[in-house]
């Protein structure tokens, strides 16, 4: 099925700003739903996006940015609400009359999961699902992107995150999944009512990460494992119990092998070789350094 689309395409969250800048590479219409007006969304109005502010569970503010669109990407950050911007994110699509929805989604997406936010993740699958619109759910697993989020205790040579030493998953860069939602969104028809994993070119374990963490930077970096809340702490030093219980969630999947696997879907519908642990770090270097 082709769908033309002659309006802007309405990408929401803060991981859709290189999906902005590919689609628009591509000489297609964007905009941009941005939380609020700063250095990052006048990046993405100087490449030629329509930047407008608004807040995902502000339903007039998603209705009023679904406006003349046709297309749209759905992101929501990790804390509570998920299943509550989805419904006002779907009913401004219904309202505008569009014909498709990507939804970023997440591996551990399941009835049973025992993270709250993977559970509802889940839900907003099924709220998609039963929306008489096209949509296609994103399934990533975990991002390379950990990586830059813990520089800080990286340069200090520690690793030390919530996933058992045995599970096994292969972790995927944001910027590679931003080429997947970029072809996905503009043109739809092969996608609708698909459901796709995406993950890197390698399977590993969480020691392996942190030696070719060491291999890469020349230094020592030692991988322990700590709680969803010591993570937490170690990184923000807040506590963020919807953050940490999801964390301890993800980590009991893995553990259990529930996040292995890896497959060529980044490569099939973008075009590129995903990149590896190794290549992440050192196009990212100067972060860890």
């Amino acid at each position: 099925m082709h769908m033309v689309n002659t309006s802007p395409i309405l990408i929401s969250g803060a991981t859709g700003r290189e999906a902005t800048r590919l689609l628009i590479s591509r000489g297609l219409s964007v905009r941009a739903l941005v939380h609020t007006r700063d250095e990052r969304s006048e990046r993405l109005a100087h490449l030629g996006a329509d930047v407008v502010v608004g807040d995902l569970l502000d339903v007039r503010a998603v209705q009023r940015a679904w406006d003349g669109m046709k297309r749209g990407y759905f992101v929501y950050p990790m804390r509570p609400g998920l299943v509550q911007a989805a419904a006002y994110f779907l009913q401004g699509a219904l309202d505008a009359g569009a014909e498709f929805i990507v939804n970023m989604s997440q591996r551990t997406a399941q009835a049973n999961a025992q993270s709250d936010a993977a559970l509802q993740h889940w839900l907003t699958e099924r709220l998609f699902d039963r929306a008489w619109i096209g949509v296609a759910h994103l399934q990533p697993t975990i991002f390379h992107d950990w990586l830059l989020y813990m520089r800080g205790q990286i340069r200090e040579g520690r690793y030390h995150v919530p996933f058992d030493p045995e599970g096994r998953f292969a972790p995927v860069a944001s910027e590679d999944q931003a080429c997947v939602i970029a072809a996905i969104l503009a043109d739809p028809g092969s996608h609708v009512g698909q459901t796709y994993q995406l993950t890197g070119p390698e399977e590993l374990t969480a020691p392996d990460i942190a030696r070719i963490a060491t291999e890469a930077l020349g230094h020592e970096v030692s991988y322990a494992r700590i709680s969803g809340e010591q993570w937490v702490g170690n990184l923000h030093g807040i506590k963020a119990p919807y953050l940490a219980q999801h964390l301890d969630g993800i980590a009991q999947i893995q553990a259990q092998g529930g996040m292995a696997g890896q497959n060529d879907t980044i490569e099939r519908i973008a075009g590129i070789r995903p990149m590896s642990t190794a290549q992440f770090i050192e196009k990212h270097r100067a972060a860890f350094q």
